[in-house]
């Protein structure tokens, strides 16, 4: 069979980051030495030349979540509601991090994910900064390998459905794109989703031909219902795992008013008795997002 995308994703993932950033996946890892096992940098700040100022993104994976946090309530709402987001902080860079188990990054890079949010992240470009040893950076290469095998056989059906279209891959990527965007809460504006290809259009063409050529995951019988439901699914989860950041987030409860703000466009201001119930607080917060239109 044929293998040519695992070599670019290998390549991509091995590929040098910031030196900063590299620092802080170590420091980030050695604060979960039991259990972790490797430790992924994403997002836009992988473009900048200047991290200061900026909010770092990382996946942490972990061997398995009482390992990592012992018998706090954390195991339990991270395996529940995966996954647990926390701040983090060192040498002067801030990030917050998302933690999963090896085998929840595996399943939620794969078709089997109930959600978009982890599959259409890592089909984007990312940096594998530490494993714990060699088998952690294999498995963890091969779990992203999936992602963007996912994201194209999904939205293949979608994409076929519009009419016919070029043989590019491109217009095949926006179309992925553009689903996945309104499967979650996103704060970015319009247009968003078809900026991230055309940012590295060459990128999205030999990753897309890559996949293709190795064969795509099956597509669902009935791809516009598959999207309905993960769109449905994708919103709700978005909701709760802000309600539950207000517990695992310092400042969670801050931290919930400005994602609210961005995503619906509001002006939130925390007052003080919202800091000190803050579950109570993040009860009174959500509707804000239904008000403001993130939640159809």
């Amino acid at each position: 069979m044929p293998n040519q995308l695992l070599p670019l994703v290998t390549a991509e993932l091995s590929s040098p980051a910031d030196p900063r950033a590299a620092a802080m996946a170590g420091a980030l890892a050695a604060q979960y030495c039991a259990t972790a096992r490797a430790v992924l940098f994403y997002g836009s700040c992988l473009r900048e030349a200047d991290l200061d100022g900026l909010m770092l993104d990382f996946y942490l994976i972990v061997s398995d979540y009482p390992t990592a946090y012992g018998k706090s309530w954390l195991a339990t709402a991270n395996r529940l509601i995966p996954p647990n987001v926390f701040p983090f902080e060192h040498n002067g860079l801030i990030a917050k991090y998302a933690v999963l188990s090896e085998a929840d990054f595996a399943r939620l890079n794969s078709p089997a994910a109930d959600n978009v949010s982890v599959w259409a992240r890592f089909a984007q470009p990312s940096r594998l900064l530490w494993a714990s040893d060699d088998l952690a950076r294999q498995r963890t290469i091969a779990a992203v390998a999936q992602a963007a095998p996912t994201l194209l056989s999904l939205a293949k059906p979608m994409h076929e459905g519009q009419g016919p279209k070029p043989g590019d891959t491109i217009d095949l990527w926006k179309t992925g794109f553009t689903l996945t965007y309104n499967a979650e809460l996103r704060a970015e504006k319009k247009g968003r989703s078809l900026s991230i290809v055309d940012a590295d259009p060459d990128r999205y063409r030999r990753f897309g031909e890559a996949a293709l050529a190795d064969g795509l995951p099956p597509p669902p019988v009935d791809a516009p219902t598959r999207w309905r439901q993960l769109q449905r699914r994708g919103k709700r989860l978005s909701v709760t795992r802000l309600a539950k950041a207000s517990f695992t987030y310092a400042g969670g409860i801050d931290y919930l008013a400005w994602k609210i703000n961005r995503h619906a466009g509001t002006k939130i201001e925390i007052k003080p008795w919202q800091r000190r119930w803050p579950l109570l607080g993040a009860v009174t917060l959500l509707p804000r997002l239904f008000r403001g239109g993130a939640i159809r």
